[in-house]
Order: C-alpha cells, then sequence, then structure tokens
C-alpha cells in the first residue's frame, strides 16, 4: 500500500456516495477535482509522479444503492502539506454521477507506529531472547561438583555394566534400569548403584546380588515391573524400592530417592505380591532374613546405602535409630491383629479400625489418604472404591475375586 523506506504519513478518509460507483471511479474523481487546486508544488500526479506521495489505495462496497468505504493515501511530505493536502480531499463532492462526501479520518504519523513495534517486539526479546547473565556461586559450586559425579561411573564385569564407584567395594547394591539412572544417584552422592542395561539381567548382575545385599530400585511403570520380576527369577534380590507411579529413576529428585529408599520393601512381601513371578527350582531363603525394613536414608545420603551383610544379625542400635514409622512398621504391627489402618503419604495413621467396619471406616474418612494396611481380605469392591479415592497401595491378608485389577493401585500381600 506504501513504501515503508520514505512514507512518513497515511491519511485515511472515509467515503460515502449516494449510488454505486467502483474504485476506477473514486480514484478519477480524486485526481479530477483537485487538479490545479494546491498549484504546481502540491499537484497530486506531479507527487505521485516524483515519489513524494503513494498510491491510492481505495477499499469499498455497496450496498442498498449506496457506496461506502476507506481510501489511504501515503504521503512523504511535511506535517504542513500533508495536512493540505488531506483537506484538500475532503474537497471531493461528486464520484462519476453520485453525490458524495469525504471526510478525514486520521492521519497515521508511520514512524509512531513504527516506535511502538519496535517497543513491543523489544520488550518480548528482552523477557525471552537474552540468556540469563546473573553468576550464582551454589549453581557454579553444584555444576563442578556434579561433573565430577559424573566422571566416577565406570563400568564392571564381562558384561561391561554401568556402575557407581562404590559397588566393588560396598556391603549393598541397589539395582537400577539404565546408566542414566546410575548418573541421577551419582548426582545426589549414591555411589553404589548398577545398572541392568536392558530386559536380559547379565551374569554380572547376578553373581553380584549373590554376594551383596540388593536393593532393586527400578521405575514405575509396566517396563520396571517386568525386570523386576525377572530380576526376582534370577537373582537374589533382598528389598525393593519403588519409584512414584509413572516417574523413572532418572527424573526422581533428591528427596524422592531418599524417600524411595528409605521405605523399601523386603522382598518377601513383594514374591507374593507379583503372580506371575515363579522362585527359582532348588533355591532357599537367605540366612538372616528379616522382615523389617532396613533404614538406609542417612547412609545413602552419604552414598553408600550401607546396609547390613546377608547372614549378619540386625544390631539394637539399628532398630533405636527407626524415624519416622515406615510401611514395613506398619505391616508388622497389624498382622494378626484383624486390624485396618488409613495412612498417609507420610506414613502416618489417619484411621485405624477393626478389619470388618474397613468399608464404613473409608466412608468417614477425613484427610487425604495414600495406602490401606488391612489384616483381612480385599474384595473386587473394596478395591474399586480405594482406587476412586486415589489410593496408591494396598496391603492386605488376602485380595479374593479380584477381576479387575487397577492399574494405579499397588497391591501386597501381608506374609
Amino acid at each position: 500500500m506504501y513504501s515503508s523506506d520514505t512514507t512518513k504519513y497515511l491519511i485515511h478518509l472515509h467515503l460515502e456516495a449516494e449510488g454505486v460507483v467502483e474504485k476506477p471511479d473514486v480514484v478519477g474523481a480524486i485526481f479530477g477535482q483537485t487538479e490545479g487546486l494546491l498549484g504546481e508544488d502540491l499537484d497530486l500526479r506531479d507527487l505521485q509522479r516524483t515519489g513524494r506521495v503513494g498510491r491510492i489505495d481505495v477499499q469499498i462496497g455497496s450496498k442498498k444503492g449506496e457506496t461506502k468505504g476507506e481510501i489511504y493515501i501515503a504521503s512523504s511530505l511535511d506535517r504542513a502539506e500533508t495536512a493540505i493536502l488531506a483537506a484538500s480531499l475532503e474537497s471531493i463532492d461528486r464520484v462519476g454521477p453520485c453525490v458524495a462526501r469525504v471526510a478525514v479520518e486520521s492521519i497515521e504519523d508511520i514512524r509512531v507506529s513504527k516506535r511502538r513495534r519496535i517497543v513491543e517486539r523489544a520488550k518480548e526479546i528482552l523477557v525471552g531472547s537474552f540468556e540469563e547473565g546473573s553468576i550464582d556461586s551454589d549453581v557454579l559450586i553444584d555444576e563442578v561438583r556434579e561433573n565430577m559425579r559424573m566422571e566416577k561411573i565406570g563400568t564392571i564385569g564381562e558384561d561391561k555394566v554401568p556402575a557407581g564407584p562404590n559397588v566393588p567395594d560396598s556391603d549393598a547394591i541397589i539395582v537400577v534400569e539404565g546408566r542414566a539412572d546410575v548418573l541421577n544417584l551419582l548426582r545426589f552422592g549414591i555411589k553404589n548403584a548398577v545398572a541392568v542395561e536392558g530386559t536380559r539381567v547379565s551374569r554380572t548382575i547376578v553373581d553380584l546380588c549373590e554376594k551383596k545385599t540388593a536393593t532393586a530400585f527400578l521405575d514405575g511403570d509396566r517396563g520396571g515391573d517386568l525386570i523386576l520380576r525377572e530380576l526376582l527369577q534370577v537373582a537374589e534380590i533382598d528389598f525393593v524400592a519403588y519409584s512414584p507411579r509413572g516417574k523413572s529413576v532418572e527424573d526422581l529428585s533428591r528427596k524422592e530417592i531418599i524417600k524411595a529408599l528409605r521405605n523399601k520393601i523386603p522382598v518377601e512381601y513383594v514374591k507374593e505380591e507379583l503372580e506371575q513371578a515363579e522362585p527359582e527350582p532348588g533355591s532357599e531363603q537367605k540366612p538372616g532374613k528379616s522382615a523389617e525394613i532396613v533404614e538406609g536414608a542417612g547412609d545413602a545420603l552419604q552414598g553408600d546405602h550401607v546396609s547390613r551383610r546377608k547372614g549378619q544379625p540386625r544390631r539394637e542400635s539399628d532398630q533405636s535409630r527407626r524415624q519416622p514409622p515406615t510401611l514395613g512398621d506398619h505391616l508388622r504391627e497389624v498382622r494378626g491383629k484383624k486390624i485396618a489402618r488409613f495412612l498417609a503419604r507420610d506414613f502416618s495413621v489417619l484411621r485405624e479400625a477393626r478389619a470388618e467396619e474397613v468399608e464404613a471406616a473409608l466412608g468417614e474418612l477425613d484427610g487425604e489418604a495414600a495406602g490401606l494396611v488391612l489384616d483381612g481380605d480385599v474384595n473386587q469392591r473394596l478395591l474399586d472404591r480405594l482406587s476412586v479415592k486415589g489410593f496408591e497401595y494396598v496391603a492386605a491378608r488376602n485380595f479374593r475375586g479380584i477381576i479387575k485389577r487397577p492399574i494405579s493401585i499397588r497391591l501386597l500381600k501381608i506374609a
């Protein structure tokens, strides 16, 4: 419509004609009725020929015998000359055979519009396009420390499985799915993790599990469940730590990792939960195996996650340090007492009731419960109600008549 490199102003005109006219009629009326009106210096044809006035843009439409529309004329004249030119266009009183009226609506300063767009764009660039320039000493230190930890990851065994630097010398190991999981644990100082690297468990992993206390710490998805089933069949796993459902170990925060490891579950419970997991022929229970949960949060922070050696009895000091209560504590306390406990996410007790009154207690429950520990049977009806209320796990003596198992709830069987 106009040349952006030379235009200073854009004249906006409104046209009304008492009849049907077309664009050539309007352009002809503009040139014809302004010719010689302002003298040679402001003659519209000469101004267009020298480029001081741009093309005349006419946008009109006819309806019910009348024509209305807008006229736009670009000008590179100065303010006074542009104002005179705009005023002269209001002298047009006919377009073709029709009576017409032309009025100046506004004169737009193109440079102001450009400046406005420049300011808006500059704001966008300032907010989104500059790289963060501030220096945070803590961030720099963390990056250097993380890089040092990442460099320590290595491989062990003939299978070259990824492992943390403390795996060969530690009494306990954490078995994860892949190299990225080992790296994430290293970020938070846990250096005794070893990766399965695939669905087939290597001989190196099997040998390590025979010699050391092994905790399986896998992703909270279908793939993690399948790898766990295979580990239980071919390797001597002692404990299982669960990631939050739908999350991978490589994506967990420090708090989530420590919480999962602290609340790991003895493998005896998990084996009864997994319906398709079958024990290895001729396998025996390891000596000294206990149904208690090892409290390892402090050790995990130091990177070793040290547990007792296989066959070594637990010391009383370990028992006295158990704070706060864990899922394993509730499993032991509920067993044989015909009671039900509704637990919060931090494993505190929200409500306790008799086992036969569990459904009534569920309806009266105050607070957001994460799990149920029941010394009794769970049927399909109760399981469906727990699923609707958003429970994450259920531990019970038996699960009877379960036809449809919700994927959002983890089922644990009390031994």
